[in-house]
């Protein structure tokens, strides 16, 4: 079964509906972007999984320190810790020298090719996030990635240490299109269950879950 990420929260009601529906990781953004959140407002949201071991807190950093990322995942109580724009492999190990979460490296996508320095990645992070790059934007666009057109390029990088999380764009009505493409091991949706942003919409939600249920089952 293919894991579910639903990220970018940003109020506890939409954190506890989606470890409801069996997600097992809780994403909340701790960059820049609309759905940014402070230590507190986080601290808030993630406080509705608490005390569930079947959730796994990720946060969602951009360009920092490493010392100032993990003071915050400890502050926060974090699982993961989700490196946004485009790190390279020694950012990565940077984090991890201090950090005994796990760390997952986003690597965004413009166009039809993965990055070759790319498979640096897949050899030191836990997951590899794929996403679409977007100028002037982090994540969270809403615009999808060509998976059928990134298979061929993926497919030799899954032997490497990293899973594969997809995000880019899913929502219910194209994410059993998307995992029939790419075979991801997680995949990370926002704004395609969102009714504004940083608000969750919780049919939507469960669509999106069922949608994945229905894929997994072929």
């Amino acid at each position: 079964m293919v894991e579910i990420k639903f990220c970018g929260m940003t109020r506890p009601e939409d954190a506890r509906r989606a470890a409801e529906l069996g997600a097992r990781y809780v994403g909340v953004i701790l960059a820049g972007g609309p759905r940014a959140l402070s230590d507190d407002a986080a601290l808030g949201v993630l406080s509705a999984v608490d005390g569930n071991a079947a959730v796994e807190r990720v946060g969602v950093f951009g360009h920092a320190s490493p010392a100032h990322i993990v003071a915050r995942a400890r502050r926060l109580g974090l699982d993961i810790v989700q490196l946004h724009g485009d790190p390279d492999p020694g950012a990565v190990a940077d984090v991890r020298k201090i950090w005994g979460g796990k760390v997952w490296a986003v690597q965004r996508i413009q166009g039809t090719h993965i990055a070759k320095a790319a498979a640096a990645l897949f050899d030191v992070a836990d997951a590899v996030v794929l996403d679409a790059r977007v100028p002037g934007k982090l994540g969270g666009t809403g615009v999808a990635l060509p998976w059928i057109e990134l298979r061929a390029e993926l497919d030799p990088l899954r032997a490497r240490r990293a899973r594969v999380v997809l995000a880019g764009g899913l929502r219910p009505e194209n994410v059993a299109a998307a995992v029939e493409a790419l075979r991801p091991d997680v995949v990370d949706v926002s704004s395609g269950v969102e009714t504004g942003v940083g608000v969750k919409d919780h049919d939507r939600m469960r669509a999106f879950r069922d949608a994945l249920q229905v894929v997994s089952t072929r």
